[in-house]
C-alpha cells in the first residue's frame, strides 16, 4: 500500500474526519482504521496491513531493549480502532483529538504506509521550519539506507 498526498480537511462538530476518495481508494476501501499518537504532535492512522508491517518491525527489537518496550506500550495502548462509515468518515476519539491538539482545520498526509493527521497551523509551521531542509535531509536519509 502506498499512501500519498496532502489533503486539507475539516473536523466536524462531532470530530468526524471525511477521508478523501483518493485515500479511500488507496486504503482499498478498508472498513476499520487504527488511530494513535505519532511523533511531532500529530496522529498516525493505519490500515490493518500497514499496522501489521510496523508491528513486525517492532517485534525485531529484543525484549531487553527498554526504549522499544516503552514505545510499544505507549504506541499500542493509546491506539483506537475506528470504523469507516458509509460516507467515508472516521470518528476521531476525543482523547486523540486532544493529544494532537486538533481543533477544526486539519491536514491529512499520506506517508507511504500510514496517514498523519495534523492541526493545519502546526503543519504550516512544520513546513516553514523544515521545508527548506528537504535536500539535506533527503541526502542524509539515502546515505543511511545504502
Amino acid at each position: 500500500m502506498l499512501l500519498t498526498g496532502t489533503h486539507v480537511r475539516t473536523l466536524d462538530d462531532k470530530k468526524r474526519l471525511a477521508l478523501p476518495k483518493r485515500i479511500r481508494e488507496q486504503l482499498a476501501e478498508a472498513k476499520q482504521l487504527f488511530v494513535t499518537r505519532g511523533p511531532d504532535q500529530c496522529l498516525w492512522i493505519f490500515a490493518k496491513e500497514g499496522l501489521e508491517k510496523l508491528a513486525d518491525q517492532l517485534d525485531k527489537a529484543p525484549a531487553t531493549d527498554g526504549e522499544a518496550r516503552i514505545f510499544r506500550r505507549l504506541f499500542f495502548a493509546q491506539m483506537e480502532t475506528v470504523d469507516v462509515d458509509g460516507s467515508g468518515r472516521i470518528l476521531v476519539p476525543d482523547r486523540l483529538v486532544t493529544a494532537g491538539s486538533l481543533v477544526k482545520d486539519v491536514v491529512l498526509l499520506g506517508v507511504r504506509d500510514h496517514l498523519e493527521l495534523w492541526d493545519s497551523e502546526r503543519w504550516q509551521k512544520y513546513l516553514g521550519d523544515n521545508g527548506a531542509r528537504f535536500d539535506a535531509v533527503a541526502e542524509a536519509a539515502f546515505q543511511k539506507n545504502v
